[in-house]
């Protein structure tokens, strides 16, 4: 039975799956919108909001670091610098939950996935 399961396995094991949505997170902190399948968007615009909820809620940049690498599997450098910047949690001092969108888009030619574009709500 899958009582109380949660979250997508991607068909991959546990240390897999930690790098694949670390990497994923990481691209979409830097370039603000990524295009990738339906299952991976959706799984990530949950992790996204919680990391954004506790990086909103904490003023100390070095508590928001440790918080944030915790939350996140360890981001890359250059995403946790992003996270710290002053623009760009400003754009989302208004919302409590909502910060990042997912747009579906035509299956994939190859192999017929499901593919979306995830990016930042302004």
């Amino acid at each position: 039975m899958k009582h109380r399961s949660q979250g997508r396995k991607f068909g991959r094991v546990r240390s897999q799956r930690k790098a694949l949505i670390k990497t994923l997170m990481g691209s979409l902190i830097q370039y603000e919108h990524i295009t990738t399948t339906e299952a991976k968007a959706k799984e990530l615009k949950s992790r996204i909001d919680r990391v954004m909820n506790m990086a909103k809620k904490i003023a100390d940049p070095e508590r928001k670091i440790s918080i944030i690498r915790t939350l996140s599997s360890r981001l890359p450098e250059i995403a946790i610098k992003k996270f710290l910047e002053e623009s760009f949690m400003k754009r989302f001092e208004k919302r409590s939950s909502g910060f990042v969108r997912v747009v579906k888009l035509p299956a994939r030619k190859s192999d017929s996935a499901r593919m979306a574009i995830i990016e930042f709500v302004d």
